[in-house]
């Protein structure tokens, strides 16, 4: 009983951080009305960092180790670095591609788990999901890749698989955080993310004060607050409960969760490709969970 509750509880929090990142799309394009992207990413950052001191303070939660050099090199991987790579390789690629590219994250994750993590082994639950849940990916956007739509910039991907692999090496890296709350790892990674991202806005893209409207603002709130502190609690939490391979699938929800948002703010009919790619992704999640509870119980 234990067990199932356990799963559960492992499949809501993955399904919430993929409705969650799948929904900052929609408010990134109303951000960018008004802000550049390099600044809403740090301003995210800053904003999410607040969210989860306020809450920490709140509870009453306090750090227990000082591990803040690990801190620093996990928000640079997984914040600093991605956040430029990424808009500049979209620059160059269709959406489609840079997904595709994006998705080959849980690859990475699970390639370099024995390389970071003690006692590590590519074991065959997660390699089964890992190609499952990519062959989803594929499905959700094989209408736009075979209609061939303009040529792959071999530069611009390879920026978006060094943010994959930033992104690999970062989740890995939270395994050696040792004898803190999630909540607590949230918040460091993010602080020092925050201060790497205004230190890389500011020499690359200096800020020029312009009037904002309204939606922007709230955007840029809604991005900072849920999509950057209260999801990264989630994510850590994944992490600690359910490891960085089955963690790391969420590259395969935020996608489709998007398409289905975007479908649906602007009354678009949701194709049935959508739909099957939707359900091959939860199957890669199922296999993940029982090979992964055979495997235990062996």
């Amino acid at each position: 009983m234990l067990l199932k509750t356990m799963l559960l509880k492992n499949y809501l929090t993955l399904l919430a951080i993929g409705f969650i990142w799948g929904s900052q799309f929609i408010f990134q394009e109303l951000a960018l009305a008004s802000f550049s992207p390099i600044w809403i990413g740090a301003t995210r950052a800053v904003i999410g960092a607040l969210t989860l001191i306020v809450i920490c303070k709140s509870i009453g939660i306090k750090s227990t180790s000082n591990q803040w050099v690990l801190f620093s090199v996990i928000g640079l991987l997984e914040a600093a670095i991605p956040f430029v790579l990424v808009p500049w390789g979209q620059q160059d690629l269709d959406s489609s591609i840079a997904a595709i590219l994006m998705g080959t994250l849980p690859f990475y994750v699970l390639l370099l788990a024995p390389v970071f993590v003690k006692g590590a082994k590519i074991n065959a639950a997660n390699t089964i999901s890992v190609v499952v849940g990519f062959s989803g990916l594929v499905v959700l956007f094989y209408p736009e890749l075979s209609s061939g739509a303009g040529d792959i910039d071999l530069i611009s991907a390879l920026a978006i698989i060094v943010a994959a692999v930033c992104f690999a090496t970062a989740l890995l890296l939270l395994n050696r955080v040792r004898d803190e709350h999630p909540l607590i790892v949230a918040r460091n990674v993010l602080s020092a993310a925050s201060i790497q991202l205004i230190v890389i806005a500011f020499i690359t893209t200096p800020f020029e004060y312009q009037a904002a409207s309204s939606t922007a603002i709230l955007s840029i709130l809604y991005l900072g607050s849920i999509c950057a502190g209260v999801v990264y609690y989630l994510y850590m939490m994944c992490i600690k409960n359910a490891g960085p391979v089955f963690t790391s699938m969420t590259n395969y929800i935020v996608p489709a969760v998007g398409v289905f948002i975007g479908a649906l703010v602007t009354h678009e009919s949701i194709q049935p490709n959508t739909w099957f790619a939707l359900l091959v992704i939860l199957a890669a999640l199922f296999i993940n969970q029982m090979l992964s509870k055979q495997d235990q119980a062996a």
